[in-house]
């Protein structure tokens, strides 16, 4: 796909049309919200189950502007050393011994400089030249702290390093954050955002997100994957299907030559959209096949 201008998201209607040209097929209200953080420049959070298109959302706006992604992959124990930045120790020992025979006060201040500095994520895209789209991922499932850490750059899109001052963006990223909700986020970092809660797609969305990522798969073919994949959803399952999972569902029944859905082509490829045999179990012992088919 051919990088698109900036002025790919100057309108709701031409927001939407740019995330469809980038292959992501958005509701009225994920055109309008991403529509209204470009344009006011806020940083913009989507909550939501994971596996409804939260991040899909971040990489469709990079290449719909032809902005770089920037991403920063949170987990448990993330820290500033891994999101901001950290300082080159390896280098800094050599400087220290290549330097022994000068004075302290000079080598502290070699040795704290740019050579020595190593950018992560967040300041990668502060500094960066280039407008870019930062993508915080998964934000729940960092500590609190990393909240704090954030607050800055959603303020004023800038960053304090202590032993070079304030870092300030010379282009304006655009931040999208993204949280499944495994624990609430704080109030402040909330006041910073726009707010946008992302569920699974209707079935007419998602019949068509599936055969825009499945050329060649039959209308009814795909009608059908939808139809049961939403009664999946319906039950008590440790994990509901992912609208990836959707897609990879209709790949495979492509790929085997299947031009329509029976109950026993279900069962035999259910591995593809369920991950644990208990939730396996419970679609074969609980759901009526024939009934979710027929829709």
């Amino acid at each position: 796909m051919t990088p698109q201008p900036e002025s790919a998201l100057a309108t709701v209607d031409a927001t939407r049309e740019a995330l469809a040209s980038a292959d992501y097929l958005a509701s009225d209200a994920v055109a309008t919200t991403t529509y209204l953080a470009s344009t006011l420049g806020k940083p913009l959070l989507v909550e939501g189950p994971a596996g409804v298109g939260k991040t899909e959302l971040a990489k469709a706006v990079a290449r719909a502007t032809g902005r770089r992604l920037v991403r920063l992959q949170c987990y448990e124990g993330v820290d500033e050393a891994r999101a901001l930045y950290e300082w080159n120790h390896a280098k800094q020992l050599l400087a220290i011994t290549a330097e022994r025979e000068s004075s302290w006060d000079a080598v502290r201040s070699d040795i704290f400089g740019e050579e020595f500095l190593l950018a992560r994520p967040l300041l990668t895209a502060i500094r960066s030249p280039e407008p870019v789209v930062l993508l915080v991922d998964e934000l729940d499932k960092a500590d609190e702290e990393m909240e704090g850490l954030l607050l800055e750059i959603l303020s004023d899109f800038q960053v304090t390093v202590p032993e070079l001052g304030t870092v300030a963006a010379t282009t304006h990223p655009f931040v999208l954050l993204t949280s499944n909700a495994t624990r609430e986020l704080t109030e402040a970092l909330r006041r910073r955002c726009l707010f946008l809660h992302l569920d699974y797609p209707d079935a007419e969305l998602e019949r068509r997100i599936v055969q825009l990522q499945v050329p060649g798969l039959p209308e009814t073919l795909a009608a059908s994957v939808v139809r049961v994949v939403g009664a999946l959803r319906d039950l008590n399952l440790r994990k509901s299907p992912s609208i990836a999972e959707t897609v990879d569902w209709a790949r495979t029944l492509l790929a085997l030559g299947a031009d329509e859905l029976d109950p026993a082509l279900v069962r035999s490829s259910l591995g593809v959209v369920l991950k644990h045999q208990d939730d396996i179990a419970t679609v074969i012992a609980d759901l009526d096949l024939d009934r979710a088919l027929a829709g």
